[in-house]
């Protein structure tokens, strides 16, 4: 990929960036970062987590008595507010509301705007919302911004030798889930679903630091940055 080159892409931002706590300046980052790359003439989607807020809703369910679709219900609701935050951010770039459906993004895209979501309904995480976003609108790149470097052989948080991958197939990748299948809450670098989605599109996909937007604009230019997955 050349700077030059405009492409389609979908942007994975994860709740545990921008809102494990709550970070106002890095959604503006954020959105500053998008709205750079619309100039530039890249066509793009979005799509937020709602991060430890989120698990707290979750949790709050589950302490009521409600089963998990609720919780998902709940968590969903999350997602939404923060993308509501980040499309009234970008102003005129971004389309009127936040699309509820995978085609309201498509169409978002079509008129020229930056689709922004967040949830989409129970039993699917933001990760696979993304990749379906992908799968509709024939993306060239998925970016997933994560709260680790990269995808690693083990989770770091857990293994003090944990390695950070650099370049990995989506075969490969299937060795390192902690989780096979979508629960409630699920947190891991890329939720399975979503990887089957990927796979089966043959979209490159490169998971990045998201602490650091400008790790965003690098994967964008094709640099050598966070573990690519193809």
């Amino acid at each position: 990929m050349k700077e030059c080159e405009s492409m389609r892409l979908v942007l994975r931002i994860g709740g545990s960036v921008i809102a494990s706590p709550v970070n106002p300046a890095l959604i503006s980052k954020y959105t500053d970062l998008l709205k750079n790359l619309k100039k530039q003439g890249h066509e793009m989607a979005v799509v937020v987590g709602g991060g430890a807020m989120a698990r707290e809703f979750i949790n709050l369910a589950k302490d009521l008595g409600l089963d998990e679709r609720a919780q998902d219900e709940a968590a969903i609701s999350v997602s939404r507010i923060f993308a509501q935050l980040f499309l009234q951010k970008l102003g005129e770039l971004g389309c009127e509301a936040v699309s509820l459906t995978i085609e309201d993004a498509a169409k978002c895209l079509r008129d020229g705007k930056i689709a922004v979501m967040g949830g989409l309904k129970p039993g699917m995480t933001t990760d696979t919302v993304a990749a379906l976003i992908v799968e509709q609108v024939n993306a060239e790149v998925f970016i997933k911004a994560t709260d680790q470097e990269g995808v690693y052989n083990k989770d770091p948080r857990k293994h003090a030798d944990a390695v950070k991958l650099e370049q990995l197939s989506f075969e490969d990748l299937s060795q390192v889930f902690a989780e096979d299948k979508h629960k409630a809450g699920i947190h891991q670098i890329l939720d399975p679903e979503a990887v089957k989605i990927l796979r089966k599109k043959r979209v490159n996909v490169v998971v990045v630091n998201g602490f650091k937007p400008e790790n965003v604009l690098s994967a964008v230019k094709g640099e050598k940055v966070g573990t690519l997955i193809a």
